[in-house]
């Protein structure tokens, strides 16, 4: 095994953290938004959501045997199944991790509210407000801390075993 091999699982999951950062950090911004009906580009503030993608532009991991041989049965009633027959043998490389592409804004039309006395009130007295749900902001970032956590966790589990493989 290389010197590089052996820190991808830190790899992984620190792109992981990075990628779960980005998303609190989206939703932070949605949440502190999510009153506001006037901006730079015009009308009211649009929700923002990261999109995901598999990192596999980085090629360090690769099959070692490509005579791997699968069976599609499990060996104790309490293990996992093997994976089928079919494993993709083809492919020399596996992703490494997460990443961000972009940052998109939603595309569902904006609440309209009745308030007259509202500045950016329209002629018939409705305002366009962001079409941001705390409810749902409040739960992805219950999710995303989650996966952030473990990701952290993924990471100092790797930390150990490698801290423990330079102890042989």
């Amino acid at each position: 095994m290389s010197l590089s091999g052996m820190f991808t699982g830190l790899d992984i999951s620190a792109s992981g953290l990075r990628a779960q950062r980005i998303r609190q950090n989206t939703i932070s911004s949605n949440l502190a938004n999510a009153e506001t009906t006037r901006t730079e580009k015009g009308g009211p503030y649009r929700r923002q959501f990261p999109v995901f993608s598999a990192d596999s532009d980085r090629k360090d991991v690769r099959i070692i045997n490509q005579d791997i041989k699968l069976q599609g049965t499990m060996t104790d009633e309490n293990h996992m199944p093997i994976p089928p027959l079919e494993f993709p043998r083809d492919q020399t490389f596996f992703g490494n991790g997460v990443r961000v592409d972009e940052i998109r804004e939603d595309s569902r039309p904006p609440k309209m509210v009745y308030d007259p006395s509202h500045p950016d009130a329209d002629k018939n007295g409705y305002v366009a407000m962001p079409n941001v749900n705390v409810i749902e902001e409040m739960t992805n970032m219950i999710s995303a801390t989650r996966a952030y956590e473990a990701n952290v966790t993924a990471f100092n589990a790797t930390k150990s075993m490698l801290m423990q493989g330079l102890q042989i």
